[in-house]
């Protein structure tokens, strides 16, 4: 199967495979609302945040309603199974009140007061602790491997993925996963266009650094802007796109984010603008980007594949090119293409060595 399957439909479609033994799925807001989730028990329920996106959208108006609606999830969790909650977000932390299921936790702070009092009581968690992904009982703790170690982290400056290893790691361990086959699976599971598509795929041409990812929305670009920080490249560019049927505020955010984030910024546009005009899309985020900088370099190139040969061929030395794409498989084989060109270094006759001028002409 390819394309979304974050649905109920692909997950029955796995489901009733009958040589299916365990399945891992995601479970999308809309899905569930229309029709949802295409099961009714799982053994381990995972919830890592609550955020301001889709809102305003299937009547979700407000982040505690888009609580409820992501609620389902835990709260299908069988009783002698785990429902997995971040300790570090309220919203989250609020649905254990209507979980039958036995609960585990995580939190990036190893001083979560939530943590502490869970693990007091004998309750099972994990967390970043002194540098380590460590699963936490009681007073028993054991140390799973260093955040640094962990491809997916980018030695520790994707703090998202640091966060995003925990409830992992965490599912894991329930089912019964060894220790050394979760360190192994940590060390395998590489942040590239074959494992993980759209998701912080970093390339490296000779000269500048470019990074295809899916974020679309703040809280996406706040977690973005966080490792793009750490990056010493400079200078930062941006390619950037706003989502029609977010709310005004939504997009007018991006922008700001974006104008923090970035030295320069090109804006494209998605091919489904859902609902809105792109002149309507580029004034939101450009009104953004003006409430933090008036002066910030942007260009509009509103055709995907145009605003990525643009940033890539015009890159200068030690920048670093940040792609939002919309349609990341597209994007992905686009980069890998001007890679291939950028590496293809042209040479003379003058360049072979030991040449025979009779031969070579």
């Amino acid at each position: 199967m390819k394309g979304d399957c974050t649905g109920p439909a692909s997950a029955q479609f796995v489901l009733k495979d009958p040589l299916v033994n365990m399945a891992v799925l995601e479970t999308a807001r809309g899905g569930m609302l229309r029709s949802g989730l295409g099961f009714e028990h799982c053994d381990v329920g995972i919830c890592t945040n609550i955020a301001a996106d889709h809102l305003g959208l299937k009547d979700i108006n407000t982040l505690e309603e888009l609580a409820h609606v992501k609620s389902i999830v835990p709260r299908s969790v069988r009783q002698d199974g785990y429902a997995i909650l971040n300790a570090d977000d309220e919203l989250v932390m609020a649905m254990r009140k209507q979980c039958t299921s036995r609960i585990a936790l995580f939190s990036l702070d190893e001083n979560n007061r939530l943590i502490r009092q869970h693990c007091k009581l004998g309750g099972l968690a994990a967390i970043y602790e002194n540098g380590f992904v460590t699963i936490s009982k009681g007073e028993w703790k054991l140390r799973i491997e260093k955040a640094v170690n962990i491809p997916l982290t980018y030695g520790g400056k994707a703090v998202f993925n640091i966060q995003n290893v925990l409830p992992a790691v965490l599912a894991a361990y329930v089912q019964g996963v060894k220790v050394e086959e979760l360190r192994q699976a940590l060390a395998t599971f590489v942040p590239s266009p074959a494992q993980t598509p759209g998701r912080l795929n970093l390339f490296q041409f000779r000269n500048f650094q470019v990074v295809v990812d899916y974020a679309h929305n703040p809280h996406g670009f706040e977690a973005l802007g966080r490792f793009v920080a750490k990056v010493p490249d400079t200078p930062k560019i941006g390619v950037i796109a706003g989502v029609g049927d977010r709310r005004d505020e939504d997009t007018v955010n991006l922008g700001r984010l974006s104008a923090r984030m970035f030295d320069e910024i090109i804006i494209r546009q998605d091919r489904n603008l859902r609902g809105k005009t792109d002149d309507q899309i580029i004034e939101l985020l450009v009104k953004g980007i003006h409430e933090v900088d008036p002066d910030k370099k942007f260009t509009i190139i509103k055709k995907e594949e145009e605003a990525i040969r643009h940033a890539i061929g015009t890159a200068p030395k030690g920048s670093f090119v940040v792609l939002c794409s919309d349609v990341v498989p597209d994007a992905l084989a686009l980069v890998l293409k001007l890679k291939e060109e950028d590496e293809a270094v042209p040479f003379s006759k003058e360049d072979i060595p030991n040449r025979n001028k009779e031969l070579v002409g």
